[in-house]
């Protein structure tokens, strides 16, 4: 796993294939907080992905093992479920 201590507030989120995931709020044990605004369909709380997905910090960018479209499918919920486990 990546030092998750090179992760930075404001650090722009990419898949492996360089697709824009979202933005860094901040580090909370071993998970990476997204800020709201790139929460999606939930905008109104924070998303988390796990840093266990973390396969570099290069620059300003941390760059997820996963694709962009399969790396959405992992934020979980500030309580560690699934976000289509969660009840709207």
């Amino acid at each position: 796993m990546t030092d998750l201590s090179q992760i930075k507030e404001h650090m722009e989120i990419i898949g492996a294939d360089g697709v824009h995931i979202g933005t860094v709020d901040k580090v909370e044990g071993d998970r990476i907080k997204m800020t709201k605004a790139d929460s999606g369909s939930h905008s109104d709380h924070h998303h988390y992905f796990s840093g266990g997905l973390v396969a570099a910090v290069e620059g300003n960018q941390v760059r997820l093992s996963a694709a962009g479209s399969a790396a959405v499918l992992l934020e979980k919920e500030e309580g560690g479920e699934a976000l289509s486990d969660k009840s709207s």
